[in-house]
């Protein structure tokens, strides 16, 4: 298989045929942000946050770099006043979900983000997708999934299969980048024993969750504890 040969910010980077953008450029160490992207699963391009610019024909365009496929000569720039400007947005859009997500804090931070440029409505998710598509793709369990549609789409563990399969596994625990889906399997758990009161101490990225749900009140709240 011959080798694509493109110029990403200025450096002319060498890629296989069927690598993308976003892969090309990680390999030659040029970082892009991105929040739904994991190398062992189908790309997805939820987040929307690895847009770059192209150039073809002497015209520049926006694409997700995630699932664009390289071209020979294509000319990539991932930074640019444009670029910055809509990931911008779309970080104070997601802030407006998950205000306390640490790493869109610090994506805020670097792209001078607003936490309140949105109403706010905490469902703590982002419909980044890395549980539902892990636990479909790697896993092969179909324990989470979406439902509704729209706004109101959300992550829900189905507790049929959850209360068998997820308790002992958690592996995409780690993915998530907001840590909601932890509150959502304490939910689905506590849907499967609703005589229980329930209260789980479960590990984060960078800290302690610890998550309450009142007896047969489906309804579940989280906090988090920062160690150091």
């Amino acid at each position: 298989m011959s080798d694509i040969v493109l110029q990403i910010d200025g450096k002319q980077v060498t890629a296989k045929k069927d690598m993308t953008v976003l892969e090309a450029a990680k390999s030659a160490g040029i970082h892009i942000p991105t929040l739904c992207y994991d190398e062992r699963m189908e790309p997805y391009g939820a987040c929307r946050l690895c847009v770059v610019e192209i150039e073809q024909r002497g015209w520049w365009r926006l694409v997700v770099s995630c699932v664009y496929p390289v071209e020979n000569n294509l000319v990539v720039k991932t930074r640019s006043e444009k670029i910055d400007r809509i990931r911008k947005t779309i970080i104070e859009l997601l802030l407006a979900h998950a205000p306390d997500a640490f790493e869109l804090v610090d994506l805020a931070k670097e792209y001078g983000a607003g936490r309140n440029r949105f109403e706010k409505e905490p469902s703590f998710c982002i419909h980044c997708g890395l549980c539902v598509r892990y636990c479909a793709e790697i896993k092969q369990k179909f324990a989470v999934g979406f439902i509704n549609r729209g706004t109101k789409r959300e992550i829900s563990f189905i507790p049929e299969i959850a209360s068998k399969e997820c308790w002992d596994c958690k592996e995409c625990f780690p993915l998530c980048p907001t840590e909601a889906l932890q509150a959502a399997f304490v939910l689905a758990r506590a849907m499967s024993f609703p005589a229980l009161d329930y209260d789980a101490n479960v590990k984060g990225k960078q800290g302690q969750i610890l998550i309450r749900l009142a007896d047969k009140k489906q309804i579940c709240s989280f906090r988090r504890q920062i160690h150091s």
